[in-house]
């Protein structure tokens, strides 16, 4: 395992980079972008005072990772792993993406779904030191001077949520901190975003969760969640001090806002700042990339699609939009795509007979079909080539579901995106299984291989707003695999970055002038890495200059 890390995490650069430091000492050590532990070599003990504080031995990096990861192998319960890989970080910085990105298939369900939902719910039980900026709307008017107090100044990716709407959990008010965390552990680890320009932040206004308002041990506002204009009015002001403090470019991700503020947000923002809306567009566009790649194996174009969607929030919108561009892009007017997505919410299908109103779902409401009471008359009436679940609301895509997918098509289209693990539509051991391996298959949280009684082994991808269709092949897509292995993805993440690097210099629409010649080499030389820093100070001679002779000369004299 050590061994291939070298292989794939570490070919940027391969020198140890000098860096000045004005902190000496037990600071040093303390802080987690600086420390090294035992890996500090003799000459950075003695000269920045920490000669004495560590253990003799010297220790490599490799040695680190590798004790960490023994300790982690002793531990079955994924809240204790987790539990523990934060604590690296805490520590470490360096040697817990050394750790993650070494074993990121095994760790990314730990550090993020389905783990970190568990973590979210625990949150105030199981604190250890506090991680990213807290604003509540106590604090309005003084959302500057809280900035203010965040160390780093050089923040280019901020992701902010108010907790209304963790993951399929709910409302978990202060306690949603562990999702901006989290992702933006997966900015660095996943794309090489350097750690110090990661902002992650919770604007705290409350919580509805009357578990959570009884809880001792909860960290936030005891009260209701604030709905009045106070509300509006904190969100501008915190866009607006991000912008000023930072700069017009930084880069604002929303996560996990309630649904109807996520709409409004979206579409208040989007033309006056840099920003996106990780459920609505996020998780939309891994979405399309699934069905994408899934056009390889059933050899059909995206306008020959019919999608039958189970929930119809901000999720299953933003992927169905997502959808209608893509049929548009094909040549299909807008109108024609539209009724080719259908929406099944609580209600039932979304038809115009319907009593419930609809805010943003109009353009997928449609005809009534005929007598569709449950979502598998709805598969059973409209005969989609693919379902896509978005609900939060646990195992819905039913045996029966999955076997009338299989009967309609020949290679059916599951997407069980909820998350976390246990609020999923269907597990991919029933959508394989029931239809003899010939569905394809996505889920948000990560499932095993599964094993099919004529021998084959299949791997289902997980389309967690991470990863592309891009950068992988047909064998890849032969093991069931609708997106690159997660062990790629920090070279998917390169290629689509140099792609992109190419495009805006092409179109005129770069802003870092003088463009780059070797636009692979300037964007590899930008990715942060896991190794250490040397502390030393830079050390050398004038020319011409005898600074021994000199000292000589003086003690003759």
């Amino acid at each position: 395992m050590l061994s291939r890390l070298s292989m794939s995490v570490r070919p940027c650069v391969r020198v140890c980079r000098w860096v000045h430091t004005k902190e000496k000492g037990k600071p040093l050590m303390l802080n987690p972008r600086t420390n090294k532990g035992m890996a500090f070599t003799l000459k950075e003990r003695q000269i920045l005072g920490i000669h004495g504080l560590l253990p003799p031995k010297i220790e490599t990096q490799d040695t680190q990772a590798m004790r960490f990861q023994k300790n982690l192998k002793k531990m079955s319960d994924p809240l204790q792993k987790y539990i523990y890989l934060m604590g690296i970080q805490e520590r470490n910085e360096r040697l817990f993406y050394r750790v993650l990105m070494e074993d990121i298939e095994a760790l990314m369900p730990i550090v993020y779904t389905p783990t970190v939902g568990l973590a979210c719910t625990q949150y105030g039980h199981i604190f250890r030191r506090p991680k990213g900026l807290f604003i509540s709307i106590k604090d309005q008017g003084h959302i500057r001077s809280i900035l203010d107090n965040w160390p780093e100044t050089s923040v280019k990716a901020v992701v902010v949520t108010d907790g209304e709407r963790i993951l399929g959990l709910g409302d978990l008010g202060l306690y949603g901190m562990g999702i901006p965390v989290g992702k933006l552990c997966l900015y660095t680890a996943c794309a090489g975003i350097r750690p110090e320009s990661c902002l992650p932040v919770c604007i705290d206004v409350g919580t509805d969760n009357e578990k959570l308002l009884r809880d001792p041990f909860y960290m936030g506002l005891y009260q209701r969640r604030d709905r009045s204009q106070r509300y509006d009015d904190l969100i501008d002001e915190f866009m607006e001090a991000v912008v000023d403090k930072y700069g017009q470019d930084t880069l604002i991700q929303f996560e996990d806002f309630g649904n109807h503020n996520a709409f409004r947000f979206l579409k208040k923002y989007r033309e006056k700042y840099c920003t996106f809306n990780d459920d609505i567009q996020g998780t939309a566009s891994v979405a399309l990339a699934g069905l994408l790649a899934a056009q390889r194996v059933v050899g059909k174009s995206i306008t020959e699609h019919k999608v039958l969607f189970l929930g119809a929030g901000e999720a299953a919108l933003g992927i169905a939009n997502l959808i209608v561009m893509a049929m548009m892009e094909s040549g299909m007017s807008q109108a024609e795509a539209r009724k080719k997505i259908w929406m099944f919410d609580k209600y039932g299908l979304l038809v115009k007979v319907s009593e419930h109103g609809y805010s943003n779902q109009e353009g997928f409401v449609h005809p009534d079909p005929g007598d569709v009471k449950s979502f598998l008359d709805a598969v059973n009436v409209i005969k989609p080539t693919a379902i896509i679940g978005v609900s939060g609301a646990g195992r819905l895509f039913t045996h029966d579901v999955i076997r009338a997918m299989g009967s309609l098509n020949e290679h059916p289209i599951i997407f069980a995106l909820s998350n976390p693990t246990a609020k999923a539509e269907c597990t991919a051991e029933d959508a394989y299984s029931l239809t003899q391996g010939r569905c394809l298959f996505a889920s948000g949280s990560p499932f095993a291989p599964v094993s099919l009684e004529d021998g084959r082994i299949l791997t289902p991808g997980q389309g967690n707003n991470s990863n592309s269709d891009d950068c992988f092949n047909d064998e890849e897509l032969s093991q069931g695999r609708l997106y690159p292995p997660l062990s790629n993805i920090r070279e998917v993440s390169l290629q689509m970055a140099i792609k992109v690097v190419q495009y805006v210099y092409s179109k005129g629409m770069a802003f870092r002038y003088p463009e780059p010649v070797d636009k692979e080499a300037y964007v590899r030389s930008v990715v942060w890495n896991i190794n250490y820093d040397s502390f030393l100070p830079e050390i050398y001679d004038w020319p011409g200059v005898s600074h021994k002779n000199s000292t000589k000369k003086i003690k003759n004299n």
